[in-house]
């Protein structure tokens, strides 16, 4: 009997056969990534020693193009080498997953006179599961660094008129369709089966409850903000994009609203068989958060050089996932000139924070939605990843070099300095004390070498001098981890084009 897997190997070599009235294409990837770990994304603690590991990611991606219809489907298989035994069997399961499979309408085309609509230049609609990729990926992006990535199940309709590009993108996730189901209560992350109690037993969870460990259904980690890289998944999600270029300048304007499922504390079992404190999804409504703003780029012209340059602030209110009324900002600019081999600047952004020494009131942290920090605050991931942010917020004050020895060959060296934006108390300190806002200093060198067309070799390295501020608010101690932290890896990835024409050795 066919397997899934095989099913999808068999339907993706059956499109080789190209039709002369649409365009077919059949890429593939596999990037293996080896990695050396001494303090990546968080500070070791004294004693601990690194971590070293390949992991992969494998993939098949199929397109489709005509006039009227575009399609896409990528199915992918991330692991780590040895995760698995050396052989399975029925029992394993599929071992792939979809990560998009969308198909795409032509409402108009100007330049396709059989259609009659005339609203826009162009406007079209794809649904199903996809990639969202806007402006440098600070807040809108598909995490393409991790092997996993990100996608989103939803609708995104597709607008062009008098230059102006208009993206309109819906979601609404739940978490079943069975029969018996009642309401659209969801539950936004994914319980496990069973979890130990306060008496060391271990008990089922029901569905609708997340378990959270902590008294009265507070999170577990209370530095954890940002639903970027967490578990904390949405219910609902709506955004408009506007962009237009005006000769080298480009301007994006972005409102978005993600809307978080409403809980309340609960628990499982008693204090004579042992409690599990939690988060019971049976409510309704949702908290609604807003975040919006405007990024400005632009490319001038110099004498034997030119100077990109780009601005942007964004502004956060509304509720966040705990029902915590928001008030925040995140801002900055950048500069590069680029003159022959060389390209250099700096930079300068703040992500803000609550001030724990005269507290507001209000949650003033800035979640930078779904973007791709591993670009923006450091390769290194301390910051809005899966290991949390400040409290504090972020200041980031950076300079970012590149030299391009060939077409093929190009280094690149990025320095951050980190600090709190706001100001912390110091609870390991008797008096309360103000935290030192200084997180530290990271280097970043990074080494891309295009083999061919098809095949890119990459080797990178992290450095960071933290503080002890940095460990305060990463692990709540101070002098108990170790503040150099290296990074090391080697990252083939292979992209072969199956019906390439031009294929190359």
């Amino acid at each position: 009997m066919i397997s899934y897997s095989q099913r999808w190997l068999v339907a993706l070599a059956l499109c080789a056969y190209k039709p002369a009235h649409a365009q077919l294409s059949l890429t593939g990837q596999v990037r293996t990534r080896a990695e050396y770990r001494d303090g990546l994304g968080t500070l070791n603690p004294i004693g601990t020693k690194p971590a070293f590991f390949n992991s992969q990611r494998t993939g098949l991606t199929f397109g489709f193009k005509s006039e009227r219809l575009l399609f896409g489907v990528t199915v992918r298989d991330v692991r780590v080498w040895g995760q698995d035994a050396s052989t399975i069997n029925n029992a394993d399961g599929n071992k792939f997953f979809v990560h998009e499979a969308w198909g795409e309408l032509i409402l108009a085309n100007k330049a396709d006179t059989t259609i009659k609509y005339k609203g826009f230049d162009n406007l079209s609609v794809r649904l199903g599961r996809q990639e969202w990729v806007y402006d440098d990926v600070r807040l809108l992006g598909n995490l393409d660094w991790l092997q996993q990535a990100r996608r989103f199940d939803a609708v995104l309709f597709k607008g062009m008129k008098n230059g102006w590009q208009t993206d309109l993108g819906l979601a609404f996730n739940q978490n079943t369709d069975a029969f018996g189901v009642r309401g659209t209560n969801y539950t936004p992350g994914a319980a496990p089966a069973f979890i130990t109690n306060s008496r060391g037993n271990l008990v089922a969870i029901p569905g609708g409850f997340i378990p959270t460990n902590g008294k009265g259904g507070a999170p577990v980690l209370a530095t954890v903000v940002s639903t970027n890289g967490q578990n904390q998944q949405f219910k609902a999600l709506q955004f408009l994009y506007l962009a237009k270029k005006f000769g080298q300048t480009k301007l994006s304007l972005l409102a978005l609203r993600d809307q978080f499922s409403k809980f309340r504390a609960d628990s499982l079992g008693n204090s004579t068989t042992g409690v599990v404190y939690g988060r019971r999804y049976d409510m309704t409504g949702t908290n609604n958060r807003f975040t919006y703003g405007a990024m400005l780029t632009s490319v001038l012209p110099m004498a034997k050089s030119k100077l990109a340059w780009q601005a942007f602030t964004y502004g956060q209110g509304g509720r966040d996932v705990l029902g915590t009324q928001i008030s925040a900002y995140y801002l900055g600019a950048n500069a590069q000139v680029q003159q022959g081999k060389w390209s250099i600047g700096p930079g300068y952004e703040v992500l803000s924070g609550n001030n724990t020494v005269t507290p507001s009131g209000k949650n003033n942290r800035f979640d930078p939605l779904y973007g791709t920090p591993h670009k923006h605050w450091g390769y290194m991931d301390y910051f809005y990843v899966g290991t949390g942010s400040p409290v504090g917020g972020l200041a980031n004050a950076y300079l970012k070099s590149r030299y391009t020895f060939n077409p093929n060959l190009f280094l690149t060296v990025d320095l951050h300095h980190f600090a709190l934006a706001n100001d912390m108390v110091n609870t390991l300190d008797a008096n309360r004390g103000r935290l030192s806002s200084s997180l530290g200093q990271e280097l970043d060198i990074l080494l891309n070498y295009n083999m061919n067309r098809f095949s890119n070799l990459e080797l990178g390295y992290g450095y960071f001098a933290a503080t002890n501020s940095l460990e305060f608010v990463k692990l709540g101690t101070m002098d108990k981890a170790r503040h150099n932290a290296h990074w090391l890896y080697l990252m083939l990835n292979l992209r072969p084009d199956f019906l390439s024409q031009t294929a190359k050795k």
